[in-house]
């Protein structure tokens, strides 16, 4: 079983960056698609960005198209978020999640991951 934890969080002005990380324990992202989500108070939550183990491709939402990489290290044990320009309604608790290994689906809806990490707050100051 794979655990995950985020770190990274903080408050940032608008127009700044900030680094998100995601590090796996247990397990490595070896053949899992991870992606990142967020929710910020009183909306759903939303995807973010994802990156599919089988061919390494990388998605993201049209809100932070542009602003936000998705990345992982060659040892497949940590994911990152670099969040660029960032704007206001980026305020959001981020949440960092993995599907099964050879896991083939929808890589934009929470139901297709299996272990989410505890959320790291971002909060964008004008």
């Amino acid at each position: 079983q794979v655990q995950l934890v985020e770190s990274g969080g903080g408050l940032v002005q608008a127009g700044g960056s900030l680094r998100l990380s995601c590090t796996a324990s247990g397990r490595t992202f070896t053949r899992r698609t991870v992606g990142w989500f967020r929710q910020a108070p009183g909306k759903e939550q939303e995807f973010v960005a994802a990156r599919t183990w089988s061919s390494g491709k990388t998605y993201y939402a049209d809100s932070v198209k542009g602003r936000f990489t998705i990345s992982r290290d060659n040892a497949a044990v940590t994911v990152y978020l670099q969040m660029d320009s960032l704007k206001l309604e980026d305020t959001a608790l981020y949440y960092c999640a993995a599907t099964t290994t050879g896991y083939i689906g929808t890589y934009d809806a929470p139901d297709g991951y299996g272990t989410w990490g505890q959320g790291t707050q971002v909060t964008v100051s004008s």
